[in-house]
């Protein structure tokens, strides 16, 4: 319940940075007329909608299973982050867009000092962000608020780039230049956003030091002779667990249950969040090429 708490309370800060972003870079565009302060504001209005999104779709994910949804309400998140990305890769086209016709049609920046200050405020408040973020993905595992933080990663060498082009200012073409590559940066960022998210709705397999690390505590109890048909998925907070048990042969159904509930508590203590589901089955069967579904391998 910790876990849970800590990734709604990261959801409320990015909401709540986003909102201060968002008003003071409307304020140095409008002092500035910077193309690149603009991409920036830009950047930050979508981060509020986008961050506003992910707050629904933690408290959504956290919702306890019901009849109508046995496996919980998960999949919201990277739902959440999918759609995430198409608002990041409509930014991404317009700013790109907008900074070719600043190179085309140059303009002078006005009072780039404003723009500069608030450029480096944006950069100690999102640095700060991405740090309680990061504390919170490796606690949680949140595939959400990973999502968001690599949103807010790209906004820090945006802002650095901004405020590069406040500074050379005389420059025209490099506020237009740099305003560019920012579209080009947060487009590649949508795509690699929309991946990550497509791969939790499709149930992609947990990386493979978790499986290890599952293997390793299957394993390690004294009565299993082995496993095979390891599948393993996240979904929102929930990480999935399936699996066949071998046992001895001559096992009554009332110990190789104990055994199986063993075996569920010592994955339960490393992985909190995680649904397991064991079925038993004699060690016999081991050999059996019909047996097992993936490529009949024990072990895998």
């Amino acid at each position: 319940m910790k876990l849970l708490r800590l990734t709604r309370i990261a959801t409320y800060a990015s909401v709540l940075v986003a909102l201060t972003l968002l008003l003071v870079k409307a304020y140095a565009w409008w002092e500035t007329r910077s193309v690149g302060v603009l991409a920036s504001l830009l950047d930050s209005g979508l981060d509020l909608v986008a961050s506003i999104m992910i707050l629904f779709a933690v408290r959504l994910a956290q919702v306890p299973a019901d009849n109508e949804h046995r496996l919980g309400h998960g999949k919201a998140e990277p739902l959440a982050s999918l759609a995430q990305s198409v608002f990041i890769a409509g930014s991404a086209l317009y700013l790109i867009l907008h900074a070719i016709d600043r190179l085309l049609f140059p303009q002078m920046i006005q009072t780039p000092e404003i723009g500069i200050w608030v450029m480096l405020f944006s950069m100690l408040l999102t640095l700060s962000l991405v740090g309680f973020q990061r504390y919170v993905i490796r606690r949680t595992g949140s595939t959400a608020i990973t999502s968001d933080s690599l949103h807010y990663v790209s906004d820090l060498g945006a802002n650095f780039a901004v405020l590069i082009g406040l500074l050379l200012v005389s420059w025209l073409w490099v506020d237009a230049f740099l305003g560019l590559l920012i579209g080009v940066w947060i487009a590649w960022q949508a795509l690699k956003l929309a991946y990550l998210s497509s791969n939790q709705l499709l149930d992609r397999e947990l990386p493979d030091e978790l499986r290890a690390e599952i293997q390793e505590i299957v394993l390690s109890h004294p009565d299993v002779r082995g496993f095979n048909d390891l599948r393993t998925f996240r979904s929102g907070p929930t990480i999935f667990i399936q699996l066949d048990l071998e046992l001895d042969d001559d096992l009554s159904l009332l110990q190789a249950h104990a055994i199986s509930e063993e075996v569920t508590a010592n994955l339960l203590k490393q992985f909190d969040n995680a649904d397991v589901l064991i079925h038993q089955e004699p060690v016999s069967l081991r050999d059996d090429p019909d047996h097992h579904q993936w490529e009949g391998q024990p072990n895998s």
